[in-house]
Order: C-alpha cells, then structure tokens, then sequence
C-alpha cells in the first residue's frame, strides 16, 4: 500500500504569521514562510483519508488541500491548536455520509466530549445533518491497533508536564512506516526503541532557543539523530525559523516541512 503524506499544517498554537508582529518571517513574501497549525492528512493507497488532529483552520486546510473526504482522525492531545477545528468534519459527514471515527487517549476524549458535547453519535441514533458526527475510541500508548489497512501504533511523548501520543503508522501487511511526533519536549527512550526502522519522521522543532513545552531545532536533531529514520521532516516552528535560511543550513535528509508539502512515504 502507497501512503501520501500532506502537511496540513506546520506552525505553532500561533500560527505563522502572528498577528501584529513585522518581523522577518511573519512579513516574508516566501509562502513557505505561512505556517497554519500543525496537521497532516494521510492518504491511502485506496483514496481513504487520515487526518491527525483538527485545528482552527480545518476548513481552510481541507480546501487548500484539495480533500474532499475525511476517514478517521487521530489526536494527539486536546490543546485548542490541535482538536478545534472538529466542528468542521461536519462537511465530511455530510458529504460522504457516515460517522467519522476519532482515536484518542482517554483524557482528550474527556475534553473532546465536553467541548464539542453535540458531535458524538450514539450507536442507536442518526446522524444530525448539520452537526459534526463522530465516535469516539480510546487507545493506549504502545497498544497498536488496526485502521483501514494500517497498522497504527499509539507513542508516548512528552509535552512539558503531561503525556501525550504520536503515532507509528504503516501498511498492516508490511511496507515502509512513518511517524507523527509534535508538540514534543523531550522523547522517551521506550519511544526510540518504538520507531526503529521508521522511513519517514515527522518532529516537533519549534525554534533555536529552548521552551519548557517544546523540543528546540537542535533538541530536534539530536534526536532525530537517536531514531535515525531514513528521512525527517520538523513540524510545529514558530516564526523565529525562517523556511529557506534554515533548510539551507540543515541536512539534506532533515529539513523543515511547510504548509502544502506532499510526502510520498518510501521514497526521499
């Protein structure tokens, strides 16, 4: 199975630029330089789509990105950047007609149930047209699960003073896998041992200084370093990492992602 990775979104709680601010990034003329909030939408040999959390911008990534259906969401955790954009998976629903499926651990289905109290669609009901109409699935870190031919296993990171999930994700009957790693401050040592063998990383790198929350870029190569995919691309940068200055002192094999990259996974 052929999986395409699309870069939703590669900036931070922010988003790049950030109101008001005339600095070099945020007013730059490179639209690499645009960073919406962190999101990848993952697309299966079969034409199924996998979103990996739902931001703000949903709406406006789904159009940029040309998607035009949303299988199943993973979330990683339940910060506003990374699950507010749920009330747009309605025009998913209403277009191809059934309850979306969302993976989460415990906790942010907790927060994802208070907030969007209206979206769950209980096994004994319809679906109502004009809400956004999910189930909801707990999982673990470390206990791999099956979705649509892929084989998912959940990661656990750390995100300052909590645990929150990244994703291994590949073909359940073999092929090249790929790993989805934001909102990072630092990655256990379990979790290397977790992504041995990953061809394509994706990883947390928010700017050159460090942040209690977040991994800094040369935080983010050292461990990229550790887990030694065959190709990685950083995520999650705010506006003190300008898209082309950076990538040109950087490996060819880590470079910074940007907003509308398409990956295809098992070739660099």
């Amino acid at each position: 199975m052929q999986l395409q990775l699309m870069f939703l979104g590669t900036g931070t709680s922010q988003g790049v630029p950030i109101i008001g601010c005339p600095c070099p990034v945020c007013t730059s003329a490179d639209p690499r330089d645009r960073r919406m909030r962190p999101s990848v939408a993952l697309r299966t040999g079969d034409g199924r789509v996998v979103l990996i959390d739902t931001t703000p911008e949903l709406r406006l990534q789904a159009l940029a990105a040309g998607l035009t259906r949303c299988d199943a969401v993973l979330y990683t955790h339940h910060h506003a950047d990374h699950v507010m954009g749920m009330d747009d998976l309605r025009a998913f629903n209403q277009r191809n007609g059934h309850v979306i499926p969302c993976y989460a651990d415990e906790r942010t289905i907790e927060n994802l149930r208070r907030i969007f109290y209206y979206a769950e669609v209980p096994a004994d009901q319809p679906r109502h047209p004009d809400r956004p109409g999910v189930s909801f699935h707990a999982v673990q870190a470390a206990q791999p699960f099956e979705l649509l031919g892929l084989r998912i296993t959940p990661l656990p990171l750390e995100h300052y003073r909590i645990r929150i999930l990244g994703y291994r994700i590949e073909p359940a009957d073999g092929g090249p896998a790929l790993a989805y790693c934001t909102d990072v401050s630092a990655v256990p040592e379990e979790t290397v041992a977790m992504l041995a063998g990953v061809d394509t990383l994706v990883l947390g790198a928010l700017r050159h200084r460090p942040h209690p929350a977040h991994m800094s870029l040369s935080q983010s190569l050292e461990a990229a370093g550790r887990i030694a995919a065959g190709r990685t691309w950083f995520t999650h940068m705010n506006h003190d990492l300008p898209h082309a200055a950076t990538n040109a002192a950087l490996p060819p094999d880590k470079q910074l992602a940007h907003d509308g990259l398409t990956v295809t996974i098992g070739h660099l």
